[in-house]
């Protein structure tokens, strides 16, 4: 039976009902008035009878005044069972109410009753003079908690913060789970006292922040939140648009660092709209090519000539131009296009760099999340195929950070690359914590030194200390050394001091997309013809030394 059909068979259900209840109570009705009526004939007559003083009563009379009882008890029963029906159905009715209100788990509010709720909230504050807070939050590593322990950890962790949640809320606040992890709370407040909502929020934070026991491990989580006020100069919203603005200034509190909490402003919403313009522009630009590779020149400090290219990514979009990775790789990390992003470039760079000098090789970052795929050493190797490029050719750069992730995966991934003939580069070389025993069991090929110590090297001796060091392990490793952010002579001059590495940055050029580093290197006469481009890239080429520009 469709649903639209079930209020119009409960209605005439309950048509039916009430008109036997009417009739029953007809009958009642009638059988008291003609008890009232018999039984004033009958019951004297009958007690005569019985003390010997009277006749004995007609017996047609007698059976109407039994016959009348029965009526009277049938009408007190069914009374009984009609108002026992009620007191059923009412709890049924607000058992259906609470459980269509309420979310199960938690027992706060669900998504579905916030609004009436809210705006029940903000017009009994507005009577007293007082304004309604909106504050809006969710557990930053819940999703981690969940994968990690469980789907009953989580359940546990949601539970508790609830009640934690709830032990902070004045009286009269409303707390509401609106969805996952996400909870709002709805509080009324003096307006002349705004900082009464800040002390509020961060008894919140660190309350949800605390511990909580399950099994034999404590699960820990922070809490982003963002918060908004019925009485903004916007004039009077609706709750669902103060909890949309309460849940812009969250995402801020959650770009800021997390474990924080902002009150919402114009500028926020903004941003917000700008980042969700980045995200459709990036999910189409890789869709439609937009993602170029630039090359950087990489140089031997020694002899000055070009020993290879750097690829760096590079965004052509047709409304916001040229847009540096800065900006739009940890966007593509987030929406979970990075993969596609970076396949689709390295086939681009790999078609390139096949037809330069076969000396000249090719260095790609790759993504941390890149990494955690199982597959991605496979996937490089049947593009290294396709493109008919030397892995010998092919430097594939891992950054320090990543080796605090997985370090078994990225070991599995560097050996299976390895053993391919592809080159592996650690990069960023100290800006994280990897340590010794690591670069002695990972098998490295290269370490890049990361541009921050080599940009300030005139004039700082601690970066200077720095270097040096670096360019000692690398050789008391057998490794080789690059050094990122040469942008300058007296950056070059500096460098020169502490051995003979590679070196790359703007002193060099600036990074070029593929047609003008094309140009570059066919002057330089570092370019294969189209004949030996097709048919032999690993062919042997005249190495010309390199003139350097600024």
């Amino acid at each position: 039976m469709p649903d639209g059909d079930k209020p119009a068979n409960d209605g005439r259900a309950r048509l039916r009902t009430a008109e036997r209840d009417l009739i029953a109570l007809g009958i009642v009705t009638a059988a008291i008035i003609m008890f009232v009526g018999s039984g004033g004939s009958a019951l004297p007559a009958v007690v005569r009878s019985l003390s010997g003083r009277g006749a004995a009563p007609d017996p047609l009379l007698i059976n109407t005044v039994l016959l009348n009882i029965a009526l009277v008890i049938f009408g007190w029963r069914r009374y009984r069972e009609l108002t026992g029906e009620v007191r059923e159905r009412r709890l049924a009715e607000e058992q259906a109410r609470f459980l269509a209100e309420t979310d199960p788990l938690t027992g706060c509010l669900n998504r579905r009753s916030v609004a009436p709720a809210t705006d029940e909230l903000i017009a009994r504050a507005s009577s007293r003079g007082e304004a309604a807070a909106f504050i809006v939050f969710d557990l930053d590593n819940f999703k981690q908690v969940n994968d990690v322990h469980g789907h009953a950890a989580g359940d546990l962790l949601l539970q508790e913060a609830s009640r934690r949640i709830r032990a902070c809320m004045p009286d009269g606040a409303v707390v509401a789970r609106l969805g996952g992890d996400e909870f709002a709370c709805v509080v009324p407040f003096d307006p002349r006292q705004p900082h009464n909502i800040d002390h509020l929020t961060a008894n919140l934070i660190e309350a949800v922040s605390r511990p909580v026991a399950f099994q034999s491990v404590e699960l820990e989580a922070t809490i982003s939140a963002g918060i908004t006020r019925s009485d903004s100069q916007d004039g009077q919203l609706d709750s669902q648009t103060l909890l949309h603005m309460a849940d812009i200034a969250m995402y801020h509190a959650k770009k800021q660092g997390r474990n924080r909490y902002f009150w919402f402003e114009p500028s926020m919403e903004s941003e917000l709209r700008f980042r969700s313009e980045l995200e459709a522009g990036i999910r189409r630009g890789v869709q439609q090519g937009e993602f170029v590779p630039y090359y950087e020149k990489q140089v031997d400090i020694a002899t000055g000539e070009i020993a290879g290219f750097e690829m760096l990514a590079r965004w052509n979009s047709p409304t916001l131009g040229v847009i540096s990775p800065d900006i739009f790789i940890p966007i593509a990390e987030e929406i979970g296009v990075i993969a596609e992003l970076s396949e689709n470039l390295i086939r681009q760079a790999l078609d390139d760099a096949r037809k330069w000098n076969p000396r000249l090789t090719l260095s790609v970052n790759i993504s941390p999340l890149q990494l955690r795929d199982p597959w991605f050493a496979q996937k490089l190797l049947k593009m290294l195929v396709e493109a008919n490029f030397p892995p010998s050719r092919l430097d594939i750069e891992v950054t320090e950070s990543c080796l605090h992730e997985n370090i078994g995966l990225v070991r599995s991934l560097i050996t299976s690359l390895k053993n391919q003939g592809v080159q592996v580069s650690l990069d960023d070389f100290g800006t994280g914590y990897s340590s010794l025993s690591q670069l002695r069991t990972l098998p490295f090929d290269r370490i890049k030194i990361d541009r921050s110590f080599v940009t300030t090297l005139p004039g700082n001796p601690d970066n200077a200390t720095i270097v040096q060091s670096i360019v000692a392990l690398g050789e008391g490793l057998g490794l080789p050394i690059t050094a990122e952010g040469v942008e300058s002579e007296e950056v070059l001059r500096e460098l020169r001091r502490f051995g003979d590495f590679k070196v790359q940055g703007y002193f060099y050029g600036l990074p070029a997309p593929a047609e003008r580093t094309r140009s570059e290197l066919s002057q330089l006469n570092l370019l294969l013809d189209s004949r030996e481009a097709a048919t032999a890239p690993g062919a042997g080429a005249a190495t010309l030394p390199l003139v350097s520009s600024a």
